[in-house]
């Protein structure tokens, strides 16, 4: 079982543009993303994909100069994207990460991760029933099964890439994981889409006492508490 991560991001974005390279402390916000992942799995593991717009020239040279793995692929079919991606590469069970998720909570991850190498499920998330913060997505699908199905997509279900797997969970195997540690931290809004919540994600990250991977949920539900 060949598990990889599918990061997909865009330098143009409506609400922030520019967003996914603009920097906190000297640092880009994909760096910190990248981070957060390679603390959980090899390089190797990892897939940046973004558009064949030529705004996106800038993610493919950031990629270059990082030697990390690329993929540019539809603008607006962006569950193609995310399929192609993880075929290239040979990926049996594709993880999305979204470039503007900068909080990742890593033992949710490595669970789903353990969860991703037994093989039982389809698709993996713990975005059914949000109990999570805004920005802590995980969703995981078989690369396999997403090609079974991607043809029967809406153009909300290209754009938004796993929405079709909640719409039709009988059809396949999956495992929802749920924020039991925080409760309250359902829904917060720790994504970047727009400037306040840059300002606010730079605001966590320079409060942060230890290394900024060493947060998860019940961590960073502390330090915001006291912001």
């Amino acid at each position: 079982m060949n598990v990889g991560f599918i990061l997909l991001c865009r330098f143009n974005s409506s609400r922030l543009p520019g967003k996914i390279l603009k920097e906190i402390n000297g640092k880009p916000v994909l760096t910190y993303i990248l981070e957060r992942l390679l603390s959980i799995t090899p390089k190797d593991n990892i897939i940046i994909a973004t558009s064949i717009e030529s705004s996106d020239d800038v993610i493919e040279a950031y990629c270059k100069k990082n030697d990390l793995k690329y993929f540019r692929g539809s603008l607006h079919n962006v569950a193609l994207r995310f399929l192609n991606a993880a075929i290239e590469n040979k990926i049996d069970l594709a993880f999305r990460v979204n470039g503007d998720n900068l909080f990742g909570d890593k033992p949710c991850l490595l669970e789903a991760i353990q969860l991703a190498k037994t093989g039982q499920f389809d698709f993996i998330s713990n975005v059914h029933k949000v109990s999570f913060p805004r920005g802590m997505s995980i969703e995981a699908v078989s690369t396999k099964k997403m090609g079974e199905h991607i043809q029967n997509f809406t153009s909300y279900e290209q754009e938004h890439v796993m929405p079709y797997f909640y719409l039709h969970e009988n059809e396949i195997s999956h495992k929802y994981l749920y924020n039991t540690k925080v409760p309250e931290m359902a829904g917060y809004q720790l994504a970047i889409d727009t400037e306040a919540d840059f300002e606010f994600a730079t605001k966590i990250l320079e409060n942060e006492p230890k290394a900024h991977l060493k947060y998860g949920v019940s961590e960073i539900a502390a330090l915001v508490k006291n912001l």
